[in-house]
């Protein structure tokens, strides 16, 4: 009102004197308006100018724990004004590589990208990722993080990615069916688990189809299937790599196939629905006894009679990571500085304890774990010490420039081997496959 009345005395003034010079000072008047309100768009702007925004690519699921995942960002931006993290579900990781591939190539990628480690060499070979190491030796938080992830971090000697979660995968088992089983000791070995699975095994009404069987088994070629049979190599203290190529007939590849199928020929296993080993349907109805998953299962929050038991020995106790890691994008050298800002925090006790217990996740922070908070959570979820404990066995699947072709031929060869194809020939016909990818890459 007050703006108002100024306004229309000035006009009234510019009335009683000569039409020229009214129009000389109205012309004036309202440029002198023009350069306050540009004024101020400078200044909006300028303050703009100063905070970096950055994008955030990811694959986070279920949706309750992109929640909290969000819920933390917004930490972030709170105690950070000048940059600002907008994270932004993509869908889920095997859907985006495209996506991931063509943004880079347009120049337009993502300032920060969560991805399984896996993808490194890819990105490398794009020349699309930042190396970490120098910012990562600088800082404190280096040695706070749990050293079996370095493994997943690391490739050609350099650190290109750090976690935002671990963990490991085990076996859940039913304590109401072992007990009605007669179990009461949990296999330790590989011909115990095999044993322990027949036990499971029942056919209620004698018609040869078992009603309930003692472990799923995740049909399929994909990476899941791949995933949960990695325990089983390490085991054998196998590897699928000899001097950066492929090396995957060798006899513990083959007696870890070997070991799976035995399984199956037992009658023991029932096939998951194709490519969906994930799912907790059959464990959860009792129609199997066992399952091969990690903590982040909806199990955990059933009603289930569970417990989890460590991946059975061979020549020793192993399981496999499973990491989902951070890569910095290479965009502006301002916008860098500000998204390894992003993953100090990420890596920091306060995010990885308040994220782990969120989602199901092992913090990668050795103080998270060691925190009263933490600690209490683990009295309430005992069986997450499973996880804890094997973190110390848990190896990783390679990080090599391929890798995903790598895992299709052997994806092939683990489901050929579920349908009855003999280990060695199903492993022959996938080395001949990368023999051929790798030498016409050269």
């Amino acid at each position: 009102m007050k703006i108002n009345f100024v306004l229309l005395n000035s006009i009234n003034y510019f009335r009683k004197i000569s039409s020229s010079v009214w129009q000389i000072l109205l012309r004036g008047f309202l440029l002198s308006l023009c350069l306050l309100f540009l004024w101020g768009c400078q200044i909006s702007a300028h303050k703009d100018n100063d905070v970096i925004h950055l994008t955030l690519w990811h694959g986070i699921n279920p949706p309750p724990n992109r929640d909290v995942f969000q819920k933390l960002v917004n930490e972030f931006n709170q105690n950070h004004p000048d940059i600002q993290v907008e994270s932004i579900y993509a869908g889920q990781l095997d859907q985006q590589i495209p996506k991931i591939l063509t943004a880079v190539v347009g120049n337009v990628p993502p300032d920060i990208l969560f991805f399984n480690p896996q993808i490194t060499g890819q990105l490398i070979e794009l020349n699309a990722i930042l190396p970490l190491e120098d910012w990562l030796d600088k800082s404190p938080l280096k040695s706070e993080i749990i050293e079996n992830c370095f493994g997943e971090m690391q490739l050609n000697g350099k650190i290109w990615s750090v976690p935002l979660w671990t963990g490991n995968i085990g076996i859940f088992y039913r304590r109401d069916l072992f007990k009605a089983a007669g179990i009461t000791e949990l296999p330790k070995t590989w011909s115990e688990l095999r044993q322990a699975a027949k036990k499971l095994t029942i056919d209620k009404n004698g018609d040869r189809q078992p009603e309930q069987y003692g472990m799923l088994m995740p049909l399929g070629k994909g990476e899941w299937t791949v995933f949960t049979w990695f325990p089983f190599l390490l085991a054998t203290d196998g590897t699928l790599v000899k001097d950066n190529r492929p090396n995957l007939v060798n006899p513990e590849t083959i007696s870890a196939l070997q070991f799976w199928q035995d399984l199956i020929k037992d009658g023991s296993t029932k096939f998951s629905a194709l490519e969906r080993g994930y799912e907790e349907d059959d464990f959860i109805a009792g129609r199997v006894a066992m399952q091969i998953t990690g903590p982040w299962t909806f199990i955990m929050k059933s009603n289930v009679d569970y417990d989890v038991l460590p991946i059975p020995a061979k020549v020793h106790p192993a399981s496999v990571i499973a990491g989902g890691n951070l890569f910095v994008m290479k965009t502006t050298p301002k916008k860098e500085q500000a998204a390894l800002k992003f993953l100090e925090y990420v890596i920091g006790e306060k995010f990885q304890t308040e994220w782990s217990i969120g989602s199901g996740f092992l913090p990668v922070n050795l103080k998270s774990t060691q925190s009263q908070t933490y600690q209490e959570f683990l009295q309430q979820k005992p069986v997450m010490k499973v996880f804890l404990e094997q973190m110390s066995v848990s190896g990783t699947r390679p990080i090599i420039p391929g890798y995903n072709r790598l895992s299709d031929s052997l994806g092939r060869a683990i489901e050929a081997t579920m349908l009855g194809e003999s280990p060695e020939k199903a492993l022959t016909e996938a080395q001949k496959r990368l023999d051929l990818i790798w030498d016409n890459e050269k």
